[in-house]
């Protein structure tokens, strides 16, 4: 499977995913058409579907004028279907849904949104989570509960080591900021904030990261490390208590 990284927007990526023995190509909660189709028509590709993860406009804002274009299939989260414009096929936890040969895994992943899921492609180690797990960070809690959020991210944080993660916008640096004053006896957060830093220096992209990565340096996936709990005066206690102080930290940095 090919993957294609379009920034849009402030912070937005938009991708496209291609299977490249039956030519079936996704766009990934595009938020515009435009350069979507622009990037399609550059390349050759044609579009086939869009694959949706939740409702916010600056995920789902290209919907019809891609399919008025292009005639695509639109697959989104079934929880949520109501608010996807366009929506073909819903879909819900542990269902497939096959990008032509490339067999995608679903989960539900509510707390961002009520209805968010995410597309996790084991045979590529790719991971789409749209606004639930960023690089370094995790999505505001708009619709669901701390509780929600941190079983979405448990779910997530279970997958292999080498998953690639194609989250929703570029947020790293300003999460390794806020991370290193929740985590900053860490050794590999203190590592990769810096690496991040040069990144954005030359104006790449710090996505995708490796779960493995995140997993040793994202506050929101360590709430139940005990030196996390310490760092904001919750050692011993439960790890949905310390996410939630974690994101309400995060909420006013």
């Amino acid at each position: 499977m090919l993957i294609e990284q379009i920034p849009v927007l402030r912070d937005n990526y938009v991708y496209l995913a291609r299977d490249a023995m039956t030519l079936a190509t996704a766009a990934i909660d595009p938020s515009v058409h435009e350069p979507v189709l622009e990037r399609l028509a550059e390349l050759g590709w044609r579009l086939t579907h869009i694959l949706n993860t939740h409702h916010h406009g600056d995920h789902v804002g290209g919907n019809l004028a891609l399919k008025e274009a292009t005639g695509c299939t639109i697959v989104g989260p079934l929880a949520d279907r109501d608010r996807i414009p366009g929506i073909d096929i819903a879909l819900g936890d542990g269902e497939n849904f096959f990008l032509g040969g490339q067999r995608a895994t679903v989960f539900d992943i509510p707390g961002h949104t009520r209805g968010h899921i995410a597309y996790w492609f084991p045979d590529r180690a790719a991971l789409f989570c749209g606004d639930t797990l960023f690089a370094l960070g995790c999505g505001r809690l708009f619709e669901g509960t701390p509780r929600q959020m941190w079983e979405s991210l448990l779910k997530l944080r279970g997958l292999p080591d080498d998953t690639a993660v194609y989250c929703g916008h570029e947020y790293t640096q300003a999460n390794a900021r806020f991370a290193l004053t929740i985590d900053p006896d860490n050794p590999s957060l203190r590592q990769r904030a810096r690496a991040v830093d040069a990144a954005r220096a030359r104006n790449l992209s710090t996505v995708p990261s490796l779960l493995a990565d995140e997993r040793a340096t994202n506050p929101f996936l360590r709430a139940d490390h005990p030196g996390v709990a310490r760092a904001v005066g919750l050692e011993g206690v439960d790890a949905v208590t310390v996410f939630t102080e974690i994101r309400r930290r995060k909420d006013v940095f």
